[in-house]
């Protein structure tokens, strides 16, 4: 008597014949034990001397800042301020006119950033939602434009503010960075992913017109991306070196970068000038980041993550 041979059936996936509000549940358990896994000292150890390396350059400046020119040539360094901080902040001020320069560099500043993320939120959702004649071939264009180095312009530009009468204006300063082409890309990208065509489609049925689309309905949802390139563009512009050299000549109208020039010049650079003139210089970048940080890395996750 034979008996007739048996065969096995391949073992079904875990997940396979569970209903889906089932896998999401487990999904869901996993993910919350994924999240209360306190991180290891490895973790701890890496963030300090990450908080470290990045710390102590600008700690070390206000040492310096605090003491004399002397304090570089003693060994060991000093690690601890001094106590010449006022009167070298005070000799910052009678050296050059550091006051303007800062005033200068936040008109620069902000007026940049203002026009940059309007313009470029604006130019984004034209090239990521709007239907028009050669909408790609433009955007190619503008990003092509990132390839060619700024250098290469410089003598058209000057050229051009001397015909306009700019120079030693801060409108020379202003007017070449009102829109770049990284911010039109962004925005661009940026929106393609975020904003619902839906949305667009129930604005247009309600009668908006494309502008109070892009001011009730766009910007709302570009405001992450928004902020992390006002950030951007705010650094990027105080720290803007270069262009307000060549086209500004008058101390009153120097910016930040321009002011710290001149304090290091001279036939012996006073390091604890410099450096005091510097502390002053990053204090508006750091209460830029403070207030506007939490919102900038919200933008940077919300563009990370999918889903």
């Amino acid at each position: 008597m034979t008996t007739a041979p048996t065969t096995r059936r391949p073992a079904a996936s875990s997940t396979k014949g569970r209903p889906p509000a089932a896998v999401s549940a487990r999904k869901q358990r996993a993910h919350r034990r994924l999240m209360q896994q306190r991180p290891g000292r490895l973790a701890y150890l890496t963030l300090v001397a990450v908080l470290f390396f990045s710390g102590f350059p600008l700690y070390y400046s206000f040492v310096v800042a605090s003491r004399d020119n002397s304090a570089l040539a003693q060994v060991p360094p000093p690690v601890l301020p001094g106590a010449n901080l006022v009167e070298n902040v005070e000799r910052v001020f009678t050296t050059v006119p550091f006051d303007a320069a800062l005033i200068n560099s936040a008109l620069v500043s902000v007026t940049v950033t203002v026009s940059v993320v309007f313009f470029s939120t604006l130019a984004g959702f034209a090239f990521a939602k709007l239907r028009f004649t050669a909408s790609k071939a433009l955007l190619v264009a503008v990003i092509a434009t990132m390839m060619v180095p700024v250098q290469l312009g410089v003598i058209p530009l000057y050229m051009l503010m001397i015909e306009m009468r700019w120079t030693d204006t801060l409108w020379a300063v202003i007017a070449p960075g009102l829109v770049n082409a990284f911010g039109v890309f962004f925005m661009t990208q940026y929106l393609r992913g975020a904003l619902p065509g839906e949305l667009i489609e129930a604005a247009r049925a309600d009668g908006a017109s494309t502008f109070r689309i892009f001011w009730q309905v766009v910007l709302p949802v570009a405001r992450p991306a928004a902020v992390v390139l006002g950030v951007l563009t705010f650094l990027n512009a105080w720290n803007d070196y270069f262009w307000p050299l060549i086209v500004l000549s008058s101390p009153d109208r120097y910016t930040v970068q321009v002011a710290l020039s001149t304090l290091a010049g001279g036939y012996v650079t006073d390091q604890s000038l410099v450096l005091t003139g510097t502390m002053l210089a990053t204090l508006p970048l750091l209460a830029v980041f403070a207030l506007l940080g939490k919102y900038m890395i919200s933008g940077i996750m919300q563009g990370a993550v999918k889903g």
